[in-house]
């Protein structure tokens, strides 16, 4: 189903809940006097400390409703968290004592298990608890809406991905395209290069469709090639020769011809964790003991003798959501933005079964977004028509 008017979406790296449905946790609780509440938090956030929840607010400043509408404030203090069957046998024996010392009276209570990431969650949050909000302090070009220069661009671009997936003798296969931004030119394109002797008729008669190509789709799907492809000797096609992964070491090749004698630079790369546009990195190249410049680029934006760091900075386009493998290649690779048209219902690792673009653990994080092309665009592609996929 095509668009009048193309839309970027921008994929979070959470998955999107109604404040209402929100994920809780139970927790001890205990109403308390005012003088003993530095006490109580500082003896608490010594044997119950509470390091993943630090969005909630330890005290809560509750008012008490009275007669007339009335009423005073109480202090009611988070004791530590609850075990999965409540009780007050739970209580760790060093939260235990502190009750039974100071004669408090712990119930259950229910808190929002994490941090508000947006301000209607964060007001349905202190309904049932407060809890501190910080809207996020970064910005990731492109996630609060692009200009119409840049949509076309990203259209454009992305069309370029789509029209190279229709492969002849293949079938169906997953496309991808690596683009510097800042001039709008392409780095790498690449198709997969997975299943060699794969044919669209033969996929079709194992009620695939043709689809089945598709290697971040279906990344066994190469165990099943023919006994031709099987023989094969032609390294260029291997299981893993995904998409993503062939552009990634095409744009490899071409840094390797732009600045030859580099191989073996130092990484001083800036890990970019905050979502702002990534450094050019200035490297040293030493052959012999001899500290040698980089040679110039042919056109592009690495005239200045500045060698990229990968593909930092750089965006890439691909038909289909990226599996868990490429999507870890990408993010190694320093990848600023990811735009793929399709969604990966089997293997997707950003939106679809996993939200590798929001794992806290990784040392670089890229913004997704998913490219629904205007119809007069789309309708030019096979790939868009054949592909019964609901926007």
């Amino acid at each position: 189903m095509g668009l009048k008017k193309g839309e970027i979406l921008h994929i979070p790296d959470k998955i999107p809940l109604k404040p209402s449905e929100q994920p809780t946790i139970d927790v001890f609780a205990s109403v308390i006097e005012p003088k003993l509440t530095n006490t109580l938090v500082k003896k608490l956030s010594k044997i119950a400390p509470m390091e993943n929840y630090r969005h909630i607010k330890r005290v809560w400043k509750k008012k008490s409703v009275g007669e007339g509408g009335g009423g005073d404030f109480q202090l009611i203090l988070i004791l530590c968290i609850a075990g999965e069957n409540g009780g007050n046998e739970l209580l760790p024996d060093d939260v235990a004592e502190l009750v039974n010392a100071h004669q408090l009276s712990p119930f259950i209570a229910k808190v929002h298990k994490y941090a508000a990431i947006t301000k209607e969650e964060w007001i349905e949050q202190c309904k049932l608890w407060p809890t501190s909000y910080h809207p996020p302090t970064y910005n990731i070009e492109g996630i609060t809406g692009f200009n119409e220069e840049d949509s076309e661009s990203v259209f454009h671009f992305m069309k370029m991905a789509l029209e190279m997936t229709v492969v002849g003798g293949q079938g169906v296969v997953n496309a991808a395209v690596i683009v510097d931004p800042s001039i709008k030119q392409v780095i790498a394109t690449a198709n997969d290069q997975t299943c060699q002797a794969f044919s669209a008729s033969a996929l079709d008669a194992r009620n695939q469709e043709s689809y089945a190509g598709v290697s971040c789709l279906y990344p066994w799907n190469w165990a099943e090639q023919n006994s031709a492809a099987a023989g094969s000797k032609d390294c260029s096609w291997h299981p893993l020769r995904h998409a993503a992964l062939v552009a990634i070491e095409q744009a490899s090749s071409r840094d390797k011809r732009l600045y030859p004698g580099s191989e073996g630079f130092e990484d001083r790369s800036v890990d970019q964790v905050d979502g702002t546009m990534p450094k050019r990195q200035k490297v040293d190249f030493v052959e012999d003991g001899k500290v040698l410049k980089p040679a110039c680029s042919n056109g592009g934006s690495d005239e200045g003798g500045e060698r990229p760091y990968l593909c930092t900075g750089y965006d890439i386009f691909v038909a289909w959501e990226p599996c868990a493998m490429c999507a870890m290649a990408l993010v190694h690779q320093r990848i600023r933005r990811i735009f793929y048209a399709f969604p990966n219902p089997n293997c997707g690792a950003l939106g679809s079964v996993y939200r590798l673009q929001g794992e806290k653990s990784l040392n670089h994080h890229y913004a997704v977004f998913r490219v629904l092309l205007p119809k007069e665009e789309s309708s030019d592609s096979k790939i868009v028509t054949n592909f019964k996929i609901q926007y």
